[in-house]
């Protein structure tokens, strides 16, 4: 499979709104048979498209209220590696991704705390003690909305 058709397209929108629907389910709903559903499924899975099934917590109802976005600099004056930068900065539980990106800052990283006061033990202690960090900007999120995929 290289390129997903139109059934393809609408499966994947479908398992994007709702991913625990069974194959059953889904082909009642696109007018295919169970078999031809999974075979889809399994196929677009082969091809990389469907990269894999996660399960997305509700970081609020957790006990964590704050979500921040750093924007972070490496230091020029530094010789730490990126990847020294990214091992250590992964190993920090609140941080729950690190994107590498090109722009003002190298890093763009997702943070959660319990409350802005947790957020900045979490900064000062862990974030700002890393080897090669220089300029740091948070952003607070204030709300989301998700979205399905690209289609």
């Amino acid at each position: 499979m290289t390129v997903p058709d139109d059934t393809d397209r609408a499966i994947l929108l479908a398992l994007s709104r709702e991913a625990e629907q069974t194959t059953a389910q889904l082909g009642r709903k696109l007018g295919l048979s169970q078999p031809a559903t999974w075979r889809r499924i399994r196929a677009l899975k082969e091809a990389g498209i469907i990269a894999g099934e996660e399960l997305i917590l509700d970081a609020g109802a957790l006990g964590f209220g704050v979500t921040v976005f750093l924007g972070v600099k490496l230091s020029t004056k530094s010789r730490v590696s990126l990847e020294d930068f990214e091992r250590a900065v992964t190993a920090i539980p609140e941080v729950q991704t690190v994107e590498h990106v090109l722009g003002l800052y190298d890093y763009r990283l997702r943070v959660i705390a319990r409350d802005l006061a947790d957020f900045e033990r979490v900064l000062r202690r862990r974030i700002m003690t890393l080897p090669g960090v220089g300029d740091v900007e948070a952003n607070v999120l204030l709300s989301e909305e998700r979205r399905p995929g690209p289609l």
